[in-house]
């Protein structure tokens, strides 16, 4: 880490992006206005995480994709200062495209003194351009490759094929989120990834059945038996049977050493 004169360590420039989808399935159920929701509140949380690891300077930006890709925060914004402004929902999917407008973001950039960029995608469907291609143009940039790449699928319909490839490490896949509440937890956990690691390995238990004895970490996700999404808000391991689970909203339930939250039935 580099010293200011008089000893005092500079912090290290992080670049954080969100790539978001804002094709017009969007509009269906509300997700548009559950993911303005959940990024609101991811804010406080980044701000917060920041705080705690000053270490990093970390700086803001977003990138919205319908027909075409737009900067939304076009400007690479002190985590501090970020507001957000909500975004709306009409058009196709064209992921290669946001891609390629990433690509160009990061072009330039120092690569010796910063920390990697983070990158997030978070969509629920299909691309309808060569998003192949985009993705190459992002790998062919020494940052593109280099950077922390996460993925959030919204409903049932997202491509999860698509977004783990954007992840590029077969051992990781996509979050999932089925619903409003599901939806904001992701966010916030991938938004905290430049502090804790938001990958979840595949023979771990997120968006599949309860296991015993298995490892978890914070923000992976089980359907339990109700047909509910249950997320780990304590890492730990699974006990030797599955525990009796809580039907609220909201309820916690103790697992051996984990603790799930329900965040409801699975609606999108």
């Amino acid at each position: 880490m580099a010293i200011r004169p008089g000893g005092v360590m500079a912090p290290r420039v992080l670049h954080f992006i969100w790539i978001l989808d804002v094709s017009d399935s969007m509009n269906t159920d509300n997700k548009i206005q559950s993911l303005n929701n959940a990024l609101r509140e991811a804010i406080p949380a980044m701000q917060a995480a920041a705080r705690s690891h000053p270490e990093a300077n970390v700086l803001v930006r977003a990138v919205r994709f319908s027909d075409g890709a737009q900067w939304h925060i076009p400007e690479p914004t002190p985590i501090a200062d970020l507001r957000w402004e909500d975004l709306r929902a009409q058009g196709e999917t064209h992921l290669g495209a946001a891609l390629r407008m990433v690509a160009d973001g990061l072009r330039g950039l120092p690569v010796e003194r910063g920390l990697p960029p983070h990158l997030v995608l978070v969509s629920d469907g299909f691309p309808t351009d060569d998003w192949k291609a985009g993705l190459k143009v992002l790998m062919d940039q020494p940052l593109g490759r280099a950077a922390i790449r996460l993925a959030v699928a919204i409903g049932q319909d997202a491509d999860v094929q698509v977004l783990e490839n954007f992840i590029g490490n077969r051992e990781f896949h996509a979050l999932r989120a089925n619903n409003a509440a599901t939806l904001a937890e992701k966010i916030i956990f991938a938004s905290r990834s430049f502090v804790r690691p938001a990958p979840v390995a595949d023979d771990q238990v997120d968006g599949k059945v309860w296991r015993p004895n298995a490892a978890v970490a914070m923000g992976q996700d089980i359907l339990d038996l109700n047909k509910n999404t249950q997320t780990a808000v304590a890492a730990g391991t699974t006990g030797p049977t599955e525990p009796e689970w809580q039907l609220v909203e909201g309820g916690l339930t103790k697992d051996g050493s984990v603790v799930w939250k329900n965040l409801g039935g699975d609606v999108w």
